[in-house]
């Protein structure tokens, strides 16, 4: 079983940061690091993070409006000092600038509040999968490449067609990406999930359309090949 993504909650209000490692502590795959109430907080515990033999943190959950800074300038200073990162900005601010700002940092992944449990597990859930993908030292080729960003593509769960739900969605997710060849029919997933074979269409269309996963044909039995769905 693979290690746990481990998370350093960075969030001024007590309360917030508390809910926020609880949320984490919820996802699959994920473990709470520590909590940092203050940028300079947060740069001493990545810096020996570091120091001690590690690194042990993985991301960082990071508020962008900090008492002592901001999320922004916490990112130059990590990159400055030669701290590499991942970084999910977590804020209700909405400036288009800090939106660049975070996007030329390599911010992987912007949240914002208010928000409840679904959309913040749909982005560490979409998270874990590009981490899964970029966690090797050679990446093979581009196909390979544009996949690993793809997976960072989360859409709300209000822009969901009709008749989906994310907790649904979230299941099939799973199953594409823990199936041991790599694809699945949508009767393969259908049976695997419970679920009616237009149901399992729907979802895996969806996932096509969105870019998780691409559509192929699959041939072996007589009459008309079979649709399968590949994950990226």
């Amino acid at each position: 079983m693979p290690e746990p993504i481990r998370v350093l909650v960075v969030e001024d209000e007590a309360l917030t940061a508390e809910a926020h490692a609880a949320y984490v502590s919820r996802v699959d795959g994920y473990a709470v690091a520590g909590i940092a109430h203050s940028g300079h907080e947060a740069f001493r515990l990545l810096r020996d993070d570091r120091e001690q033999g590690g690194p042990s943190i993985d991301l960082i959950l990071l508020d962008v409006n900090l008492p002592d800074t901001t999320g922004i300038e916490l990112c130059r200073s990590l990159r400055a000092s030669g701290i590499e990162i991942d970084v999910i900005a977590v804020t209700a601010v909405r400036d288009a600038s800090v939106v660049r700002s975070a996007v030329s940092l390599g911010i992987v992944q912007y949240l914002i509040k208010p928000f409840g449990f679904a959309a913040f597990a749909e982005k560490l859930q979409a998270y874990r999968d590009y981490h899964a993908r970029v966690g090797s030292a050679v990446v093979t080729d581009q196909q390979e490449v544009d996949a690993s960003f793809a997976a960072l593509r989360t859409s709300s769960g209000g822009d969901l067609p009709k008749g989906l739900t994310r907790e649904t969605l979230d299941r099939v997710r799973t199953a594409v990406r823990d199936t041991a060849s790599g694809a699945l029919s949508a009767a393969e997933l259908a049976s695997a999930l419970d679920l009616s074979r237009v149901t399992a269409r729907r979802y895996l269309e969806h996932l096509a359309d969105v870019g998780v996963v691409e559509r192929a044909s699959r041939y072996g039995a007589p009459g008309r090949p079979e649709v399968e769905y590949r994950r990226r």
